[in-house]
C-alpha cells in the first residue's frame, strides 16, 4: 500500500456532475435534467470546492478519483481536464492512480472516450443495464442495444480498464434469460462487472407502479436465487464477487469502491456528494443551483461536517466492510478507532451466527460467508453494536 507524505493512506476523491441526460424511472435525479448549462461557471465552482477540501488535507496524496452523477460522461473533456490537473497540483497522484469515469452507452458519449483517456481518465464505468432492447426501454433508457455494444467497443479501445453494470432480477425475467444475458456479457472480456437487482426506491415512478398493482415484482425467492446462480456463474468465469454486487478478476477490483468499503478517508465535491474526512461526515448541498450559489458566497458547497464519534465510525465501518468477500479485521478497526472488540460487535451473536455458517471469525477477521451474502442486512443488525 502505496502511504502519503503524512504516512497516510492516499484519499480517494469523489467528484459529483449532478446533470442528467433524461428522466429516470427508477431514481431521484429528475429534478437534475437540464436543457444546457454554463459548463465554465460549473467547471469554476467545481475548482473552488476541490480547492477547499484541499485547503483541510495537506500533505495527502489521492489514491482515486471517480466521476460520477448525474452523467458526467457528458461533461466536456476540458472541464475533466482541469479538475484533474488541479487534483494532481493539490495533492499529488499516488503510483498507479486510479480515475474512473461513470457513462452511458450512448454514441453521443461514447465520441469523447478517447478525448477523455487524453486527459487522464484511465478506467470508465458503462451503464450498459440490460442486453435486451424491451427491457432497456422499460428502464427508462434512451439507448438500444446495438448502440450499447458499439460504445463498449469504443470504451474498450479507448481505456484500459472498463467496467460494465447490468440490472436483474426485473420484472417477470426468467432464470434462463438472466443466464444467457449473464453468458454474453462475461464474453465482452471486461474486467468487472457491477450486477445489482433491481431495486424500488420510494418516490420514484417505479414505487408508484408498484403501489398501484401495474408493476410486477420478482418474489423474494426468485431473486435470491438469482443471486445465487450469478455468483456460481461469475465465479466459474473467473470474475468471483469480491462485494455483494461486484466482480472482478483478481487485481481488477474498483480501487475507489474499495477506499469506501474499506472505510478509508474520502472526499465528495460537487451537489450532493457527501465525503468522510478526519473522523467528519461531509454533506454537500444536493440541488445544484444551491450548491453554485454557496460556493460562490462561501468558497465551498459544504451544507454539513458532523462529528462521528468511535461507536459511530465503526458502526458504518462494519457495515460497508463485511460487504466484502475479505470480511473485516476486528483488530485492525479497534486499533485506528480506539475501541475495544467487544464494543463494536456482538460476540455472542457472532458464535451463533457462526453456529449456523453464514459466518465465519478467524482470529480477528471476520467474514460473511456465502450464505450469510444473502441475509446480509439481518446478519449485521445482529451483530454490530
Amino acid at each position: 500500500m502505496n502511504l502519503s507524505p503524512s504516512g497516510e493512506r492516499p484519499l480517494a476523491l469523489y467528484v459529483h456532475w449532478p446533470f442528467c441526460v433524461s428522466k429516470c424511472p427508477y431514481c431521484d435525479f429528475n429534478s437534475h435534467v437540464r436543457a444546457e448549462i454554463d459548463e465554465a461557471a460549473w467547471r469554476d465552482a467545481l475548482l473552488a470546492d476541490l480547492a477547499h477540501e484541499a485547503s483541510l488535507t495537506p500533505d495527502r496524496s489521492l489514491g482515486s478519483i471517480f466521476f460520477g452523477g448525474g452523467t458526467p460522461s457528458l461533461m466536456a473533456p476540458a472541464t475533466v481536464a482541469a479538475v484533474l490537473d488541479a487534483a494532481e497540483r493539490h495533492w499529488g497522484f499516488a503510483p498507479g492512480i486510479e480515475i474512473t469515469l461513470e457513462a452511458n452507452p450512448s454514441s453521443v458519449e461514447a465520441s469523447k472516450f478517447h478525448a477523455l483517456a487524453d486527459v487522464g481518465v484511465n478506467r470508465v464505468s458503462l451503464g450498459l443495464q440490460a442486453l435486451d432492447d424491451q427491457a432497456l426501454r422499460f428502464l427508462g433508457r434512451a439507448h438500444g442495444v446495438a448502440e450499447s455494444l458499439a460504445a463498449l467497443d469504443t470504451a474498450q479501445a479507448a481505456f484500459a480498464r472498463v467496467s460494465i453494470d447490468l440490472i436483474y432480477a426485473r420484472p417477470d425475467q426468467t432464470e434462463a434469460a438472466w443466464l444467457a444475458e449473464l453468458d454474453r456479457a462475461l464474453k465482452f472480456g471486461t474486467e468487472h462487472l457491477s450486477l445489482y437487482q433491481l431495486t424500488i426506491e420510494p418516490g420514484t415512478q417505479f414505487a408508484a407502479l408498484v403501489a398501484k398493482g401495474k408493476l410486477p415484482t420478482l418474489g423474494t425467492e426468485e431473486a435470491a436465487h438469482l443471486f445465487e446462480l450469478t455468483r456460481t456463474v461469475t465465479a466459474a468465469a473467473g470474475i468471483p464477487a469480491y462485494e455483494i454486487s461486484n466482480h472482478a478478476r483478481p487485481g481488477a477490483e474498483s480501487r475507489h469502491n474499495l477506499a469506501y468499503w474499506r472505510y478509508r478517508d474520502y472526499l465528495g465535491v460537487g451537489p450532493g456528494a457527501h465525503g468522510r474526512r478526519g473522523g467528519l461526515a461531509t454533506v454537500r448541498r444536493k440541488k445544484p443551483e444551491n450548491w453554485l450559489a454557496a460556493v460562490a458566497r462561501n468558497g465551498h458547497g459544504l451544507e454539513s461536517e458532523t462529528p462521528l464519534d468511535p461507536a459511530t465510525r465503526a458502526m458504518e465501518a462494519l457495515l460497508m466492510g463485511l460487504r466484502l468477500g475479505e470480511g473485516v479485521d476486528l483488530a485492525a478497526l479497534s486499533a485506528r478507532l480506539e475501541l475495544a472488540i467487544d464494543a463494536m460487535v456482538d460476540a455472542r451473536a457472532i458464535d451463533h451466527l457462526s453456529s449456523h455458517g453464514l459466518i465465519v471469525r478467524a482470529g480477528d477477521r471476520l467474514t460473511v460467508r456465502e450464505p450469510g451474502m444473502l441475509l446480509l442486512d439481518g446478519i449485521l443488525g445482529e451483530i454490530v453494536r
